[in-house]
């Protein structure tokens, strides 16, 4: 049972990296395919929304791969979060955890903290904010930018991509702006 405690922890970067960085090129390999996760939720669209609007209307089957890899990625979060779960806490750094309690989250036994993403504030002007306005900047955000950090950031800076290039700058941009500057007044705000 070695290797079942070896899947259950963290991996250290060194690793997980690499692993993550080969999905390119065995993706261009076995098909010519680009690596992203955002361009699923147009293909599902495409698949199941009967409506005559121009945006779904192309050939998802082309990209029925992608659904399959959507699929594989949620079996892997739900084996990961009920058979493989590790055991141990997670591990907060004291600096992290002093600057968010000042904000006022105080719960860290999560992978979000529970002050924010509870279903207790789903209905309140804390969920109105984080739940819906939120999701519809990310959503917004990669639409505008044509794919999200997963298809910029490591398919598209692997291929040399100009576009790939400018997204992921303001992707860290915006999240600098979100962590520093945003999230504080936001989270002073609802308070």
């Amino acid at each position: 049972m070695e290797i079942f405690e070896l899947i259950r922890k963290p991996w250290p970067w060194y690793i997980a990296g690499p692993l993550i960085g080969f999905t390119v090129p065995i993706l261009l390999l076995l098909g010519n395919k680009s690596f992203g996760i955002s361009s699923s939720l147009r293909h599902i669209c495409a698949a199941v929304i009967p409506a005559n609007i121009s945006f779904f209307k192309y050939d998802w089957k082309k990209e029925a791969w992608n659904l399959f890899f959507v699929a594989g990625i949620t079996l892997g979060g739900f084996v990961a979060t009920y058979l493989l779960t590790n055991p141990d806490s997670l591990i907060v750094a004291e600096s992290t955890k002093a600057s968010l309690t000042q904000l006022g989250i105080t719960d860290f036994s999560g992978l979000m903290p529970a002050d924010i993403f509870s279903v207790e504030n789903i209905l309140s002007l804390k969920g109105l904010i984080f739940f819906v306005f939120g999701g519809f900047l990310v959503g917004f955000g990669t639409r505008y930018a044509g794919g999200c950090t997963s298809g910029h950031a490591i398919m598209g800076l692997a291929n040399l991509q100009w576009p790939s290039l400018v997204a992921t700058i303001f992707f860290m941009v915006g999240g600098f702006f979100s962590t520093w500057i945003l999230l504080p007044w936001l989270l002073n705000l609802v308070r």
